[in-house]
């Protein structure tokens, strides 16, 4: 056996052996309080605050107000013509029987390239009362069929009664008391003067003597609607001629469907127009006489070899077998 003080202090050996060993063991740790969101809380997305109003133009006008166009406050009036998608200056004038290039000096459009649609025009010569001869679509302006010595023509000035007509005014009634009643009589004698004027006017204009345009045979005959004019066959080269006396208002390609053009103006009620020409013998502004070459026969902007030939009376394709004379 092991002595007492032996034991006691193995004793010691073994508590002492022991608390060391528990005091190496780490502690447990502390619950950990996580504050980061959730993956469901991350997910929602952050409420923005409302946007402020839009601020508009022009103190609070709409922002697509459109802006009125040239000439807006006299659509649909006689005299004046709205331009529509495809339109051009040189089609405008042969549709409205005017020239085109005194549309644009009534006009005064700066750049005849540039219309929009909407755009109202003034399609009768200023200081022209339009409702005088919205009957007749245009004013008349007899034209003179002068030499080629290459000075400018004159531009239209109003409406003219033909030369050497003359327009007598329809007497006016007796005066009866009264301011009203005289102003009445006054404006009944100026209807009366300016339509006997008128009637006066396109008279004179129908007095045109006309002739066929070429020798070729009839292809194709004017229908209402569908074809303009008359298509006239013929070789390449073939004369194209004056069907009356007149000034050339254009000569060109620029109108589509017409390849090179001649369009003449023979006085305020007719216009003629001679299409799909090879070669053009005129210009503008230049003065014709009726059997005239202004063009020879060809095929641009068509399938074959033809003269288109339009007659326009007041700018509406009319039947030119009318008035051609009998072949």
């Amino acid at each position: 056996m092991l002595p007492s003080c032996l034991k006691r202090r193995l004793l010691w050996t073994v508590l002492l052996a022991t608390t060391l060993a528990g005091c190496a063991t780490p502690p447990n740790k502390a619950p950990v309080e996580d504050r980061a969101p959730s993956k469901l809380a991350a997910r929602a997305p952050a409420v923005s605050a409302p946007l402020p109003p839009v601020a508009e133009p022009g103190n609070g006008a709409p922002a697509d107000a459109a802006k009125p166009l040239p000439g807006a406050e006299n659509a649909g009036k006689p005299g004046y013509y709205t331009v529509k998608p495809g339109d051009t200056m040189i089609r405008i004038g042969l549709d409205n029987g005017q020239n085109w290039r005194d549309v644009v000096r009534w006009n005064a459009i700066e750049n005849p390239n540039v219309i929009e649609v909407g755009q109202v025009l003034r399609v009768v010569p200023p200081g022209v009362d339009p409702s005088t001869v919205s009957s007749r679509g245009v004013a008349a302006a007899k034209v003179d069929a002068r030499p080629l010595d290459g000075k400018p023509a004159a531009l239209p000035a109003g409406a003219a009664s033909a030369p050497g007509a003359t327009v007598a005014a329809a007497p006016a009634p007796p005066a009866a008391p009264g301011a009203a009643t005289s102003a009445t009589t006054s404006t009944a004698a100026s209807a009366a003067t300016s339509a006997t004027t008128a009637a006066a006017t396109s008279a004179a204009d129908d007095d045109l003597a006309w002739a066929w345009p070429a020798t070729g045979p009839v292809l194709t005959a004017f229908e209402e609607g569908r074809h303009k004019g008359l298509v006239i066959t013929g070789k390449a080269g073939d004369p194209v001629l004056a069907a009356a006396d007149g000034r050339v208002v254009y000569a060109g390609s620029g109108l589509r469907g017409y390849g090179n053009l001649v369009i003449v103006k023979h006085n305020g009620t007719y216009l003629t127009a001679y299409a799909h020409n090879q070669a053009l013998l005129v210009k503008e502004d230049q003065a014709v006489r009726r059997g005239q070459k202004i063009a020879e026969m060809g095929s641009s902007d068509a399938d074959r070899v033809q003269l288109h030939f339009e007659i326009r009376r007041q700018g509406k394709p009319i039947d030119p077998a009318r008035l051609l004379p009998t072949r």
